[in-house]
């Protein structure tokens, strides 16, 4: 699907979503009950530099300023469209501090979540990298349209960090999920929620993805149950129990 089919079909009472200079969008739509959902990405397949990622971050503590209510309470979500061939591999984006742009852009949506801001993130075409964890993966619950192409590193990417042989990475990819990129390994793992049906109406999945979103990241938990994580979700448990009774020992000195 194109971005101004996905767009009519998210928001068929209408939209103001413009597109900015550096591959991105910003803009309301109209939701069914009326209301506005804020809608902010990076789209056309084009890379997220500096020059994009600000516009988006503003546009995120715009909406955790004015806080903003919807018809039946709650304070207005935000959407996160995303199809982005990844970071900018620019030598004046990389000296500027891009990645600590990229970290901006994600805090000001964990802000925003924590601020009672409800995130989705739709992926329907490529996203990769620093951009991929700074946008989609940034957000309380993460859907896709079939065809999106996810990926936080290719496994020719991988067997350069690791020095494992491509074959072998290709090998353990399919029967490990975490090595492997794609839409079904992502989903797999947890990492995205759920994919959407294209030949539904569009409207109608957002809504029932909101219902359905909370700040809480049961993203491990979906791993376990797909088993596509086996031990996150019970690892992350025992840090956390170990934690709290070190803090309960120290409390009782």
């Amino acid at each position: 699907m194109t971005l101004d089919e996905i767009l009519t079909g998210l928001f068929p009472s209408g939209h103001d979503v413009k597109r900015g200079a550096a591959g991105t969008i910003t803009g309301t739509g109209k939701r069914k009950d009326g209301g506005a959902i804020t809608v902010i990405g990076v789209v056309d397949g084009m890379a997220l530099g500096t020059a994009g990622v600000l516009p988006l971050a503003e546009e995120v503590l715009r909406v955790v300023a004015k806080g903003g209510k919807t018809p039946k309470g709650g304070k207005t979500p935000i959407l996160v469209l995303v199809d982005t061939e990844g970071q900018l591999m620019a030598r004046r984006d990389e000296m500027r501090g891009l990645n600590e742009y990229l970290a901006h852009l994600a805090k000001c949506l964990l802000l925003a979540s924590e601020q009672g801001h409800r995130t989705i993130g739709l992926e329907y075409g490529k996203a990769a990298a620093g951009a991929f964890l700074a946008t989609a993966l940034a957000t309380d619950r993460l859907v896709a349209l079939p065809g999106a192409e996810p990926t936080v590193m290719d496994l020719p990417s991988v067997a350069r960090i690791t020095k494992l042989p491509l074959d072998t990475l290709q090998q353990l990819a399919k029967t490990t999920p975490i090595f492997a990129p794609g839409l079904d390994h992502l989903l797999q793992v947890g990492a995205v929620a759920e994919i959407w049906d294209p030949k539904q109406p569009l409207d109608d999945q957002l809504e029932e993805a909101l219902r359905n979103t909370s700040p809480v990241d049961t993203r491990d938990e979906l791993g376990a149950q797909r088993k596509g994580r086996i031990m996150a979700a019970i690892v992350a448990k025992r840090v956390i129990a170990e934690a709290l009774r070190r803090s309960d020992d120290v409390a009782s000195t």
